[in-house]
């Protein structure tokens, strides 16, 4: 495994980190949960993603019941804040008072003393912004967070969180969490270049676009029984991949992967995007430990020069349909 720095931080995290959106608490059994990340853990994961809002905090609960058999001081352990939490108006959002309750909560269901890393899961109109960062610094000062972060953030929203961080003299922001895959690119154009100008480095969510970018779904088939498009309670984000058009490219990515490199279109998905020096970690999931072992390889891939001119030839052929995509 490899190490990169969280954004302009000192802090190390390692290139593939493990995530546990839809799974952990609901979809995969808690032993099942446990025993993918001691897996991770085993082959050099550290950086261990979750979030309150991840089944009303039971993932929280299995992320930190599992990595208790470990150092603390071994693994980086990121959550957030934003979702509702309840049903009162002061259950979600970025205010003061939602941001102190909720670090203590998450505190308490992940059994640890601080996270390493506190991202604000997206960003919150009805707070004033200079609210939600003097909460966040008061947080580091306290010792209960080590540093903080965005998720899906714009540019604009980035620039100014550290415009207000220099001006107040605040702890700045490291991280950024955005979607970014093959298919799903935005955060190109303006995320990527002004988080890289204001230190931030961005920890990729869906690498595999909900798991398209794997190779099982086919133009004009049905999704395999066992997938996670076939699956009513979780198959909620995918619909907007679902597309022929889309489909019929990913067939040629996935003969790009096995030809050029003998393989797996999901290996090449993740080196596609670790190729760029902005992105800290890429973010995977994982019901099986096999998915999880065929994914750490990704971070031994090198992609020659003439790969990459043939995978955006591909993408473009799709341009018009994945950029509608976010």
């Amino acid at each position: 495994m490899k190490y990169r720095r969280l954004g302009n931080s000192g802090v190390k995290v390692s290139e593939i980190g493990l995530g546990s959106w839809l799974t952990y608490g609901s979809s995969v059994e808690d032993q099942t949960a446990g025993n993918i990340i001691h897996h991770a853990y085993e082959n050099g994961i550290n950086f261990f993603d979750t979030a309150n809002a991840y089944n009303r905090g039971e993932a929280e609960k299995v992320v930190g019941k599992a990595l208790s058999s470990y150092n603390r001081d071994s693994y980086v352990l990121a959550s957030k804040v934003y979702f509702p939490m309840g049903d009162g108006p002061n259950d979600r959002g970025l205010s003061r008072k939602h941001i102190m309750e909720q670090c203590d909560a998450s505190l308490q269901r992940l059994g640890t003393d601080y996270m390493d890393l506190y991202q604000c899961h997206r960003y919150d109109p009805d707070t004033p912004l200079e609210e939600t960062l003097m909460a966040l610094d008061d947080l580091v000062r306290q010792g209960k967070i080590l540093y903080y972060g965005f998720s899906e953030w714009s540019g604009a929203q980035i620039s100014d969180a550290a415009h207000i961080a220099d001006k107040r003299n605040l702890h700045r922001p490291v991280s950024n969490q955005p979607i970014y895959n093959m298919l799903v690119r935005y955060i190109e154009k303006e995320v990527l270049p002004i988080s890289e100008r204001e230190g931030l480095g961005q920890v990729v969510f869906s690498p595999l676009a909900q798991g398209i970018l794997t190779g099982k779904y086919r133009p004009g088939e049905q999704p395999p029984a066992d997938s996670r498009a076939a699956n009513s309670d979780i198959n909620f984000a995918m619909d907007r991949f679902m597309d022929d058009r889309i489909l019929e490219n990913v067939v040629k990515l996935e003969n790009l992967a096995r030809n050029e490199l003998g393989v797996k279109l999901s290996q090449l998905a993740l080196a596609w995007i670790l190729r760029k020096p902005g992105v800290s970690s890429t973010i995977v999931g994982a019901s099986r430990p096999e998915q999880l072992e065929e994914n750490l390889k990704a971070a031994e891939l090198e992609l020659p020069h003439n790969l990459l001119d043939e995978i955006d030839s591909t993408l473009q052929e799709i341009e018009g349909v994945t950029s509608r995509l976010h």
